[in-house]
């Protein structure tokens, strides 16, 4: 007698027809994505190098007063735990990158190792968000580089989370919810990307320091 499995099990247990389709858009979001954010990482690390050497030396991403990433680096945001920002970006965005191609590669990850992944994520939108909140409104300006960093974080926190939660991760009863919020993730990040231009634009007149 077959003994009946939970929607977990089958989700887990099914074949390539099935996940494929689904993993492959979350494998490519995590590379690209983790990829984009290791290039903003790195050229964040430059400029911090540089600006160490010469701090009014004039940096690529100095678009504008308003539009730079030179007062984010030698603020003291820029360092919160003692060492600069783009630091983590460099040890953390190899991870999705790692995961990404991983599922290219058909690698069935255990569950604890999603849940762990799924943390790393939300510390980092719950870090970039107070970085973008800090930037806005106490440093006065809206970082190129940093903007790289929110706009690849955002989707993959995203799509991370709802993953877990379709897959049941999270208990059965929020699989419902990560169906109902699957179809609709693009516009959300959308609307967060939107959200984050607004703000910088009515508080900084970023079209009007161009």
């Amino acid at each position: 007698m077959n003994t009946p499995t939970t929607r977990t099990e089958e989700i887990d247990e099914a074949g390539p027809d099935v996940v494929a389709p689904r993993h492959t858009a979350l494998a490519v979001l995590l590379v690209v994505g983790g990829a984009l954010g290791l290039i903003a990482a790195f050229a964040l690390t430059q400029d911090d190098i540089t600006l160490l050497g010469n701090p009014t030396a004039h940096l690529g991403c100095m678009v504008s007063q308003r539009l730079q990433c030179g007062k984010n680096i030698l603020s003291w945001q820029g360092r919160v735990f003692g060492f600069p920002n783009p630091l983590l970006g460099l040890m953390m965005f190899p991870a999705p990158i790692v995961v990404g191609m991983g599922l290219l590669g058909r690698v069935r990850f255990p569950a604890w190792f999603w849940l762990v992944f799924n943390a790393g994520m939300w510390f980092a939108i719950g870090f970039i968000a107070w970085l973008a909140y800090e930037s806005i409104f106490s440093i006065g300006t809206l970082c190129p580089w940093c903007s790289l960093v929110y706009a690849v974080v955002i989707p993959m926190w995203l799509a991370v989370t709802v993953h877990n939660m379709v897959a049941g991760r999270f208990g059965a009863g929020l699989q419902g919810i990560g169906d109902l919020v699957r179809p609709w993730l693009l516009l959300i990040t959308a609307l967060l990307y939107v959200v984050i231009l607004l703000l910088a634009q009515v508080k900084l007149n970023i079209v009007g320091s161009l």
